[in-house]
């Protein structure tokens, strides 16, 4: 990799930097409710909303916050489900495209709702302009926006207040965070050249001679707020690989920036309203240091390159360049793939099915700890997960009732993360074993390539990410079905027994801390967390890597 390529990644890493901390502390003010001078902005328009949806704001327990969580976000499936059945009879289809087929229309509706975005269909060509900015963009704020309120409630409880109201969470996350940033995200794109318009395809013709169709469409809304809620879907089929979608090496840097905004901020939000900054600050050093060890691998995967191609002379010191955007280089390909598992996004600049085995691999293990950064409010319910499993390991080690927060965590707790611990390997592992049993002929690649497909097909879709190794022939009622069912499991169980255990611990008293307290703010326990979150990663997952890219990359020594 060239000295421009390290210099565009350490730039791009301290702007995250950056940018982390003063947005952690505007979420907190946000989400406190506490009177803040930013009410005299955002508390009119989000009191009229209110009022035309009837909503009166009072606290909820965590049964009513956890109902209305899924039942919102159910409605909201069967809505955007029947624009997707009924797309060709409704306006705005200058393409004349037809109405989705049922099993993909179900799945597009749920991948969309629970913010992951697998799409098993092409992009420009499976949607209207009506579809897209009615139904998708409408759950890429909405599905964003339920997450960060979950995660918002669960902080309020662990802080030992009231959980709140979901939609009135659900408007603030829209009204004061995703609304105003996408705008002015969306102003930027257009500037660097994405279209954002209701014109159909532009037709040209080409230096042969020949007539050509250019997909176009209103794709800078689309884009903003798909990088911004850490939703992934892309406008045309090939996302943010696509020159129009993503045309150049600043319209890249944007996207990264967004896709880490959000989620790098949530650790010093939560800091903050739980009055423990430094804790906030400690588990996000922890989560970035994961981040770089993923990074650092990928890197270094993809500039050794394809062995058996670098004996051949085909490759060069310059690494694996397969599948890869010759305007963003190794460099920029690599970030962005490691950026957007981390997140757990899914947008994509290079197709993750060409990467090397061990660049694919590292895309993979970022989606099954789902805790680097993770997406938007999911992931760091998953992080504070993994904090309360690091204090009860270390509190059994001592022979101390675990404490996380000055509130003892106790069997009930346990319980409800142990099996939110365990589901999300399940939904991983047993429908790749079902599918690789009944789906051979779905996988175009034999071996073990084949099976890393199809187990980053169930892993991207259990963690809500969404991205594809692609190769797979997914648009069937099987793939559509059980990918379907996967995403809605993985995204609500873990909400609704999270927001449980965050009600459980406010209803505790706080226990005063002594000389014998597990602190939970400095480099030791930084040093637990890690180790939890990767030795746990290890055990459930290892040996189906070690069946899929790691045996390919063994196979692949000259």
């Amino acid at each position: 990799m060239t000295t421009a390529g390290f210099i565009s990644i350490a730039v791009t890493l301290l702007l995250i930097l950056l940018l982390a901390r003063p947005a952690g502390h505007y979420l907190a003010r946000a989400f406190d409710y506490e009177r803040t001078g930013l009410d005299r902005i955002f508390l009119p328009a989000e009191k009229l909303i209110c009022r035309l949806g009837g909503i009166r704001g009072d606290n909820q327990t965590w049964k009513q916050y956890a109902f209305t969580l899924v039942l919102s976000n159910s409605v909201m499936i069967v809505i955007t489900y029947l624009i997707f059945r009924f797309q060709s009879f409704l306006p705005l289809n200058p393409g004349n495209i037809g109405n989705m087929e049922p099993t993909l229309a179900l799945n597009t509706a749920i991948s969309f709702m629970t913010n992951t975005n697998l799409q098993h269909y092409s992009g420009e060509s499976g949607l209207s302009y009506l579809s897209q900015m009615v139904a998708i963009v409408f759950l890429m704020f909405t599905a964003p926006a339920s997450a960060l309120s979950v995660i918002m409630a669960f902080i309020r409880g662990l802080a030992g207040k009231p959980l709140g109201n979901f939609f009135v969470d659900l408007i603030r996350s829209i009204t004061r965070a995703l609304l105003p940033i996408a705008f002015i995200a969306a102003l930027a794109f257009v500037c660097l050249g994405v279209p954002q318009t209701l014109e159909p395809a532009a037709v040209v013709t080409t230096l042969e001679g020949a007539e050509q169709q250019i997909a176009r469409g209103p794709v800078a809304s689309f884009l903003s707020i798909k990088e911004l809620g850490n939703n992934g879907g892309g406008f045309f089929g090939v996302n943010s690989a696509h020159p129009l979608e993503n045309p150049n090496a600043l319209s890249n840097l944007i996207q990264i920036l967004l896709m880490m905004l959000i989620t790098t901020a949530t650790p010093f939000a939560y800091g903050k309203m739980v009055g423990s900054p430094k804790q906030g600050r400690v588990l996000f050093v922890s989560m970035m240091m994961l981040f770089l060890l993923m990074l650092g691998v990928s890197i270094s995967a993809e500039q050794a390159g394809n062995p058996l191609l670098n004996s051949l002379g085909i490759e060069d010191s310059q690494g694996s360049m397969e599948g890869k955007e010759v305007r963003f280089g190794l460099a920029q390909s690599s970030l962005y793939s490691v950026v957007t598992t981390a997140s757990e996004t899914g947008a994509v600049n290079t197709m993750h099915d060409t990467l090397t085995p061990i660049g694919g691999m590292v895309t993979i293990a970022n989606m099954m700890l789902n805790t680097v950064f993770g997406g938007i409010g999911a992931g760091f319910l998953n992080v504070l997960m993994y904090a309360m499993i690091a204090v009860f390991l270390s509190g059994l080690m001592v022979g101390r009732t675990p404490e996380f927060l000055g509130k003892k965590i106790e069997g009930k707790e346990m319980k409800l993360i142990a099996a939110t611990l365990l589901v999300h390997p399940v939904l991983i592992l047993v429908p790749s074993a079902i599918a690789l049993a009944l789906q051979p002929d779905s996988i175009s690649n034999p071996g073990f390539h084949g099976l890393t497909q199809v187990l980053y097909e169930y892993t991207s879709s259990a963690a809500n990410n969404g991205s594809g190794f692609e190769g797979l022939g997914d648009n069937t009622p099987f793939w559509n079905l059980s990918t379907g069912i996967v995403m809605y499991i993985g995204r609500y169980f873990a909400m609704v027994a999270l927001l449980a255990v965050a009600a459980s611990l406010a209803a505790k008293n706080a226990v005063p801390v002594s000389a014998g307290t597990f602190r939970t703010d400095n480099r030791l326990f930084a040093g637990v967390f890690i180790g939890v979150v990767l030795i746990v990663g290890a055990l459930t997952f290892f040996p189906a890597l070690v069946m899929g890219p790691i045996a390919e990359h063994l196979t692949l020594k000259p």
